[in-house]
């Protein structure tokens, strides 16, 4: 197996095992401890050792992981990394349950700006976190993964909507309800899920107290096309970038000080404890750093990568995208730039960037919404204007971005975890190597 193909059967695997941020997390830390990264608890005394790797979650949904350089901090600043965990998709309310016609149904709101139409006739998992009270009448908290299909929004039949294909909303009240068995008998979600924990050996429960549920599509990740030359699977925003982050600070040699964050709540906001409006990262830095004036100093010769995927062309959509900023599936990671700063690119960033593909013999591509369009955002002008990191923002191009199966090209991924690897092994970032 080649060196590619084994990276997109791993990255595969890593998809398929984190339908959730607090999945992704948990994946991520096996990766981390396996490598030697030594798990840091933010409510003690932190002894930091040059030459180690160190990591800290919160929440269970966002994890920042840093190697501890071996020059002083306030000269050498951070090589920094950042991404998201999580994506667009159905979550359960707090009390869900409806009965309708004979059939149990679970009530559901959209998080983040999720593609609706393809989640209906799909075969829907669910997963999450869910909080109980134990048996010794402590309160726990535990993962669930229901993967298999336990749900469905079934379409209304053509016949009864003659319109459907002209013209068809979708009201997230209405028409979202998951389908999840059929009985006259009323039924308590929250006993559901205690025999379903049973089942998955947590034994010690009393009590199903609360949860953060979210649907999702049980089919797996698939190399995709008549040579393979895609990646679909769900989640590749911005789980895709996740597992580049990961692989590139952990295949990365030298000692310069080296930061991976991934937030959750990217797609609603980032305004949370967790989130990339938080102060979770900047937290962290200042305890690395240990004085004020070292914090700022390390911070001048820092940098922050966002990483965040991009809109690839279409080919039966190109006149969405400006003429020549159309990134092709495939063709190399995508600067992504913006003059009102919905992207935190310069022109010294990617410059940076550019010669970083050149030494890796990596391809490299623009983009630019159209003027006549409205330009999304990422963690990366979040990032650069709560810690005063100069940032860039790039991302491999992708298809279908917040449907519920998206699309990637299946060189992109690889190639850019080797420019990352690199970009974290600078020994300046100034602008010189």
């Amino acid at each position: 197996m080649s060196e590619m193909n084994l990276f997109n059967k791993n990255l595969r695997t890593f998809l398929d095992a984190s339908p959730t941020p607090f999945h992704a997390v948990e994946e991520m830390r096996v990766r981390l401890l396996n490598a030697g990264y030594i798990a840091l608890n933010e409510r003690d005394d932190w002894k930091l050792e040059a030459g180690k790797g160190y990591y800290l979650i919160r929440n269970g949904s966002s994890i920042v992981a840093f190697h501890c350089g071996k020059n002083p901090i306030q000269e050498r600043g951070w090589r920094m990394v950042g991404a998201h965990t999580d994506s667009p998709n159905l979550k359960v309310k707090p009390s869900p349950e409806l009965h309708r016609q004979g059939y149990f149904q679970l009530g559901v709101e959209v998080y983040g700006g999720a593609l609706l139409n393809p989640w209906f006739d799909r075969d829907l998992g669910l997963a999450g976190r869910v909080s109980y009270e134990s048996t010794q009448g402590q309160l726990c908290s535990a993962l669930i993964n229901i993967n298999r299909p336990v749900g469905v929004v079934p379409s209304l039949a053509i016949h009864l909507d003659r319109e459907a294909n002209n013209a068809h909303s979708v009201n997230p009240q209405k028409d979202l309800p998951v389908v999840i068995l059929q009985s006259e008998n009323s039924q308590d979600f929250r006993d559901m899920l205690a025999v379903e924990l049973a089942r998955q050996e947590h034994i010690d429960i009393a009590k199903v107290l609360d949860f953060e549920l979210s649907f999702y599509d049980c089919q797996p990740s698939a190399m995709v096309g008549w040579n393979e030359d895609f990646i679909a699977s769900a989640r590749l925003d911005n789980l895709l970038s996740c597992y580049i982050g990961l692989e590139a600070l952990l295949a990365a040699g030298g000692g310069e000080h080296r930061v991976l964050v991934c937030n959750d709540h990217e797609e609603v906001g980032s305004q949370s404890a967790v989130g990339a409006q938080g102060p979770m990262l900047e937290s962290v830095l200042r305890r690395i750093a240990g004085d004020e004036v070292s914090w700022q100093r390390a911070i001048a010769n820092s940098m922050m990568i966002s990483a965040d995927n991009a809109h690839g062309i279409h080919p039966n959509f190109s006149h969405k995208h400006d003429g020549n900023h159309g990134p092709l599936l495939n063709a190399g990671p995508v600067i992504k730039n913006n003059v009102n700063q919905r992207y935190a690119t310069n022109s010294e960033t990617s410059s940076l960037f550019r010669r970083l593909c050149v030494k890796t013999d990596v391809p490299v591509q623009s983009f630019v919404v159209r003027s006549d369009m409205a330009c999304g955002s990422t963690i990366g002008p979040l990032t650069a204007s709560a810690i005063g990191v100069k940032t860039l923002d790039i991302g491999v191009p992708t298809f279908a971005m917040h449907s519920i199966r998206e699309l990637a090209g299946s060189q992109d991924a690889f190639n850019l975890t080797k420019v990352l690897a690199a970009y974290f092994q600078l020994d300046s970032v100034s602008g010189t190597d």
